[in-house]
């Protein structure tokens, strides 16, 4: 037996490696993903008050900020018992879609995209940002750069910090947009637009029109028979900001539907020794093991489950696309991992378009942006979908607002399982016959890279000690020997 091991994995949020078990013939037997880092902000805020969570949970990574901040936020609307007044929630989801529309596009054109623009078996010195704005031209490579820039400062101005927002208050948020700000995010929105559109066409004619790309996005390697979940409205809509837990099954037969505060009647969490991360599961099916189909608990969630979970998009070219898409691809739901990419480009088109929906409401230029709280605080849960899936905050405190306890439920730890099945499947159909080469090796990373994980998110399950290796080397400089902290127990 033989290990191959990719230490570390790139172009994700977080840190991690892949091992793969080869058998004397070099075919792979088995593949993990292993995520050694630990960061357990579940820790972290207790004994912090529950109004500084919004600031500390958007310091857990630098990628996905506002969407700790947006969902600590509703879980301190829900902790004082406080309704933000209309204009607040309009500005808020308006603010969260925009911030959508960025981390879409970042994820679209700089960590995946070298993937399937410029190619998953390009020399790896391509497979960057830069051989991306080289296959796509530097005028359009300039474009996504200034649109993005547009989009960041936007969310600064509102917020008051691109990545740390200091936007969302219980009961609403810190301060109204004035006209300016109004003004700018009209133009701004408009753009949006035609940037999403123009992202799609991208996604068309380099990506679609490339069969050899299309029949990896539908080939067995990367196909799974899962659960799916994300929000819906009251139509069965996708929708980023608020809504029900939408539940469907791998035929896409609705499971469940149900408000965030029954979460824990419907999910439950495993542990596993060989990582950080935890796997959350359908409670009323249970946990069977790293296995897909109607009997396995295992759950995704992510754009192309979100997709899965909903009827249809809220907005008319959204839903043009999402049409297009499970067309194409032979009806609902999917199951082919890299459709996530394709989903994720729906879902920009959807931000943009809702992004200009609420840039033109009037309620957004009120001034009446607070309803100051007053009820005790005891428990509150708060919920949104982030870029990468469905996120849940969950606080106890005692009569003064201090955390007693935290759960924060996040997107990749929901799709750690599936996450898992798809490097082990990948692995298992590409690594044959001892072929290790590094595009082959890359299309193994791809697996993981379609869901966009954050495992500084995702770390909070603690089964052990952290692992530290010392390094000790003589007078000269040269390594006599490296001791792993373990093995010192």
């Amino acid at each position: 037996m033989k290990e191959v091991v990719i230490n570390p994995i790139t172009r994700l949020e977080g840190h991690g490696k892949i091992v793969i078990i080869l058998d004397d013939a070099g075919n792979c037997v088995k593949a993990y993903l292993q995520v050694p880092e630990l960061r357990g902000f579940e820790i972290f805020a207790i004994g912090r008050h529950a109004e500084d969570m919004p600031q500390i949970t958007s310091r857990i990574c630098g990628v996905c900020p506002t969407a700790h901040h947006m969902a600590s936020t509703k879980a301190l609307d829900d902790l004082y018992k406080v309704e933000p007044p209309e204009p607040a929630k309009k500005i808020r989801e308006m603010f969260y879609n925009i911030f959508m529309l960025e981390d879409h596009a970042l994820h679209f054109y700089i960590l995946a995209g070298p993937d399937f623009i410029v190619g998953p078996k390009a020399p790896k010195e391509e497979r960057n940002v830069v051989g991306v704005i080289k296959k796509v031209g530097t005028e359009v490579g300039l474009r996504i750069i200034q649109t993005r820039k547009k989009l960041r400062k936007l969310l600064e101005t509102i917020g008051g910090k691109t990545i740390h927002p200091v936007l969302g208050l219980p009961g609403g948020i810190s301060k109204p947009l004035s006209q300016e700000v109004v003004e700018t995010a009209r133009k701004v929105s408009e753009e949006a637009v035609q940037f999403a559109e123009f992202t799609y066409k991208v996604f068309k004619d380099v990506v679609l029109a490339n069969k050899e790309y299309v029949d990896l996005i539908t080939s067995e390697a990367y196909t799974h028979r899962t659960y799916y979940m994300g929000l819906v409205d009251e139509k069965n809509r996708v929708n980023f900001y608020d809504g029900k837990l939408r539940v469907v099954s791998p035929r896409g037969i609705e499971h469940a539907k149900f408000d965030v505060h029954q979460y824990l009647d419907y999910i439950a969490e495993h542990v596993e020794p060989w990582t950080y991360i935890k796997f959350p599961y359908l409670k009323k099916i249970g946990w069977k093991g790293l296995i897909d189909g109607e009997d396995s608990g295992v759950m995704s969630v992510a754009p192309l489950a979100r997709l899965n979970a909903a009827d249809g998009m809220a907005t008319p070219r959204a839903q043009e696309a999402y049409e297009e898409m499970y067309q194409i691809l032979g009806g609902k739901p999917v199951h082919h991992t890299l459709a996530n990419h394709w989903a994720r480009v729906i879902e920009i088109i959807y931000a943009a378009e809702r992004f200009r929906e609420l840039a033109h409401d009037p309620d957004i230029e009120s001034k009446e942006v607070r309803n100051l709280p007053t009820a005790t605080p005891e428990e509150g849960i708060g919920v949104v979908e982030a870029p990468r899936g469905t996120l849940i905050h969950h606080y106890q405190t005692d009569q003064n607002g201090v955390i007693k306890k935290a759960n924060l439920l996040v997107a990749t730890q929901h799709n750690a399982a599936r996450i898992a099945l798809s490097v082990d499947k990948a692995a298992r159909n590409l690594v044959k016959a001892g072929q290790i080469e590094q595009g082959i090796l890359n299309m193994v990373e791809m697996a993981f890279r379609s869901y966009d994980p954050c495992h500084a998110c995702g770390t909070h399950s603690l089964p052990g000690g952290l692992s530290v290796k010392f390094y000790l080397y003589d007078t000269n400089g040269q390594l006599l020997r490296v001791v792993d902290s373990e093995e010192l127990i």
